[in-house]
């Protein structure tokens, strides 16, 4: 007899969440995230990120339920027979980017991001960039709104709305893409190792302030960021076998725009 694995129940504000977190309780039981074998967030991407964030030491499985707006990294919302879909699931491993960055003022901070770690413009001038890829120069000045630096999971976030390509989950890359350049016009990113480790230089940082954000968290007036990708740190997202998010960056690769 396979026994059943102690849930802990994670959810957000929006509406219908209080209800079905009353629902899976009645049925399956709660318990408090340090007790769990499994974390059950229900909401959108927003809010698995934050939980992501707020409980990778706990190095548990978490499987997502869709009670948001976007639910990229969400399975859909069903009651019944969640023991059973938490053993059929399918494992993908997540690892952040670690984004060190330094301001101008000499302050140094550190965070992780599931997504991207994005650099963009503070006024209303274009942000110069240089970047540095393994210790080389690969570009001496981008002059743009901005830069991102994205996972495979986060090629399908803010990567793709900057026209970055799609990384299928499990490619062992990660994407550096500009936001809106100007100079270089034609440069439309690269593809990198996911060993690279990126320096991202910002050029005349008094006169053209430029911060830089890792999923949340941002830091305004920075001078140079640093950012690879961190092994060490890898939660295990499950996925209902239909809805795999392999399969999910697949189908996003085929949408055709209307017209």
């Amino acid at each position: 007899m396979t026994v059943a694995p102690a849930i802990s129940l994670l959810a957000s504000e929006h509406p219908g969440a209080r209800e079905a977190v009353i629902e899976l309780e009645n049925r399956y039981g709660r318990v408090a995230p340090e007790k769990a074998d499994v974390l059950v967030v229900l909401g959108g991407d927003g809010f698995m990120l934050h939980t992501l964030h707020e409980h990778a030491e706990l190095d548990l499985p978490v499987f997502g339920m869709r009670l948001g707006e976007v639910g990229f990294l969400m399975n859909r919302y069903a009651p019944e027979d969640l023991p059973e879909r938490i053993s059929a699931a399918r494992a993908v491993t997540l690892n952040p980017l670690r984004m060190v960055c330094e301001t101008k003022a000499g302050e140094r901070f550190e965070a992780l991001a599931f997504n991207e770690v994005s650099l963009l413009r503070q006024i209303n001038q274009a942000a110069h960039v240089r970047i540095v890829v393994n210790g080389r120069e690969r570009l001496e000045r981008l002059v743009a709104d901005g830069v991102l630096v994205a996972t495979a999971a986060g090629s399908t976030a803010y990567n793709l709305s900057a026209h970055g390509p799609i990384l299928p989950l499990g490619t062992e890359a990660v994407v550096l893409t500009p936001i809106s350049p100007f100079r270089p016009r034609r440069w439309q990113g690269a593809i990198l190792p996911a060993k690279a480790e990126i320096e991202l230089e910002v050029l005349q940082p008094k006169r053209r302030p430029v911060s830089a954000t890792a999923d949340y968290d941002e830091v305004r007036d920075v001078s140079r960021v640093w950012v690879s990708l961190d092994r060490k740190i890898g939660p295990r997202l499950l996925f209902d076998p239909e809805h795999s998010l392999e399969e999910r960056i697949l189908k996003e690769q085929f949408l055709i725009p209307d017209g």
